[in-house]
């Protein structure tokens, strides 16, 4: 009868542990020969420690979701945490009982059905704890079932639908512990060997009525929850617990997202504990878009139900990749499954033509966007003029998109074929530097093309060095000014204090609650293929409604695509930072400084939704 007790949990475990050993060894054996060997250095070198500490920090105690909601990191740390102790301390316990340092693991999880005397050292001290630790998990358990139906007491707006094998999991989860506390006070009350915490809820049972007629259903009752639990753990969004574990050892190893699917994808993809702290953040659910956020894709990948409609319906602006607390990477997983879903539709650019480079010191490449808005461009040319700087400015003519957008949209062949031509003529000029104005050609500059002597640098940071390097001269002039961190410049690159310096050298920068890294998107995105424009403006007007706030002189923003957007509203000026610039430089003689609102802006005459390429 005493063994009988535990097999339901066994088998449980039984089963999770084969499912994991499998998904484990099929994992590492789809990574290619020089990922495995970065893993085997990691797991056998200093990294091997960097991945404890962060497991520890991350799966258990879940630093990450205390920072940003204290609430939600207490009843997560509390479930995983408190019952990692709970077997760590009954370890330890069965230890003691049995004078021995190596127990069965399923006598440590039942330890009060199978030790009823209670008499050993230390027995008090381990009641005490082991209840104390139970404690600490139910309240844990608590929260979970207030948050499941009442989500805004923990600021939480939308959480995540469940499917069947999630329910299945869930139930089993949250009987365990009430399980648990009730069989290990059936055995106080029969037995007189709990803690503060069985002990009373004991004297409550066996004054209600017979103690021992409960005790072994009970008993049975929490094995087979934890059975369960762990036979419905594979296939439910729980199975995040133990990837997780195996994602932070692989990106610690210094394993990176390829342009395809691989095992690393599929690890990532496991590790979404569908959470939904992603969905609060995503500005889409504004335009009633609900279906199509992060946690989604993720889950629609695993169930490998994933449509077209729901895999571009996305601003990719990184709302969602910021605040998740495992650190998946949304953005760059939604562009491999974009890249898969067209890879058969590529474009062809054999037609390019094989233009002359022309040698300068410094290329200055405008974009595609930057060409919908000649202010920025004009204000461009003022700088380098005033500067004397020989420049190439390469796309001002007939020149091929950088590819970004191309990428956006999965078409990373196509986009490689426009890489390839503008690599070369940047490298045929000589040019030591490339400046851009659009931070959407910056990331695709630094990212994934190979220039080497060639330093890539954005607008602003080249403005900035040449005011700080005494080349040029701008004066104060008097605005207050929003700034609007654009999602390729801010969370794409992390540049968030370049732009902010240079505008604090002729203005003040107003600081804001929704700035840098929590930055709206402006909602005209290449990276959405499938919204409509009504949409794009109701994005566009949450931003816009948060900034008025803040009764600014004028809206900067660093990049064309969001100028135009925001222009488009009518809501107040919109100027791109080099434009402030350019309204502030001083000539070698004293003059009026222009005034950068003075003139209409031109550039904002239509909300242009289109993604018309420069080609």
């Amino acid at each position: 009868m005493e063994n009988i007790i535990s097999i339901p949990f066994l088998v449980g475990m039984a089963y999770l542990f084969i499912v994991l050993i499998f998904r484990c060894i099929k994992w590492i054996a789809g990574l290619s020969k020089f990922d495995k060997i970065r893993l085997l250095k990691s797991i056998t070198g200093r990294r091997l420690f960097q991945s404890i500490k962060e497991t520890f920090m991350e799966a258990l105690l879940h630093r990450k979701i205390f920072r940003k909601n204290p609430v939600l990191g207490y009843m997560h740390m509390s479930l995983a945490f408190g019952w990692f102790l709970l077997i760590v301390v009954g370890h330890l316990e069965t230890m003691m009982a049995e004078h021995s340092m190596f127990v069965p693991f399923h006598k440590a999880v039942f330890f009060r059905y199978y030790e009823s005397s209670g008499d050993f050292y230390l027995s008090g001290f381990f009641a005490f704890f082991m209840d104390l630790l139970l404690l600490f998990v139910l309240s844990g358990l608590m929260f979970a079932i207030v948050k499941r139906f009442r989500k805004k007491l923990f600021g939480l707006r939308r959480t995540t639908r469940l499917k069947s094998g999630d329910k299945i999991a869930l139930t089993s989860l949250w009987l365990i512990f009430p399980l648990r506390l009730l069989a290990e006070s059936t055995s106080a009350a029969v037995y007189h060997n709990g803690g503060f915490l069985t002990s009373g809820v004991g004297f409550v049972i066996d004054f209600i009525g017979n103690p021992a007629i409960l005790y072994y259903p009970l008993w049975v009752a929490y094995s087979l929850s934890l059975g369960f639990f762990f036979a419905a753990l594979p296939n439910s969004r729980y199975m995040h617990i133990p990837t997780e574990v195996v994602f932070i050892f692989m990106r610690n190893a210094g394993i990176r997202l390829k342009k395809q699917n691989d095992s690393y994808t599929d690890v990532q993809v496991f590790s979404c504990s569908r959470c939904g702290i992603c969905l609060d953040k995503c500005q889409l659910s504004v335009a009633g878009i609900d279906d199509s956020q992060s946690v989604y894709l993720l889950k629609n990948i695993r169930n490998k139900n994933l449509s077209d409609e729901k895999l571009f319906n996305c601003q990719m602006c990184g709302r969602c990749q910021i605040d998740c607390p495992v650190g998946i990477e949304t953005i760059e997983l939604r562009t491999v499954q974009r890249i898969e879903s067209t890879r058969d539709y590529n474009s062809s650019y054999d037609y390019l033509i094989q233009e002359i480079a022309t040698k300068a010191d410094v290329v200055y490449f405008a974009g595609c966007m930057t060409h919908l808005t000649p202010r920025v461009i004009s204000s461009m040319k003022k700088i380098f003029a005033t500067v004397g700087e020989g420049v190439w400015f390469m796309d001002e003519v007939k020149a091929p998109c950088c590819g970004r957008p191309l990428m956006l949209a999965g078409q990373y062949e196509a986009a490689r074929k426009l890489i390839e031509n503008n690599s070369r003529m940047i490298l045929d000029s000589g040019a030591h530097t490339l400046v851009v104005s659009c931070p959407i050609c910056y990331k695709v500059f630094k990212e994934d093309y190979k220039l080497p002597d060639v330093e890539v640098v954005f607008h602003a940071q080249y403005i900035d060095a040449l005011i700080a390097s005494g080349r040029l001269m701008v004066d104060a002039i008097g605005l207050r000014m929003v700034y609007h961190d654009p999602c390729e410049l801010g969370r794409g690159m992390g540049m968030y204090e370049a732009p902010r310096r240079l505008l604090g050298r002729m203005g003040e920068v107003v600081h804001m609650k929704d700035e840098k890294e929590y930055a709206y998107c402006c909602g005209g995105s290449l990276g959405n293929i499938k919204i409509t424009e009504d949409e794009r403006k109701l994005l566009r007007n949450q931003a816009l409604v948060a900034y008025e706030s803040y009764s600014p002189d004028v809206l900067v923003t660093a990049c064309p695509k969001c100028k135009k957007t925001f222009a488009a509203g009518r809501k107040m000026k919109v100027l791109d930072v080099v434009e402030v610039v350019a309204g502030a430089i001083l000539a070698e003689k004293p003059q009026k400084v222009e005034n950068p609102l003075a003139e209409q802006d031109v550039d904002a005459l239509a909300f242009a939704p289109d993604m018309t390429c420069n080609l």
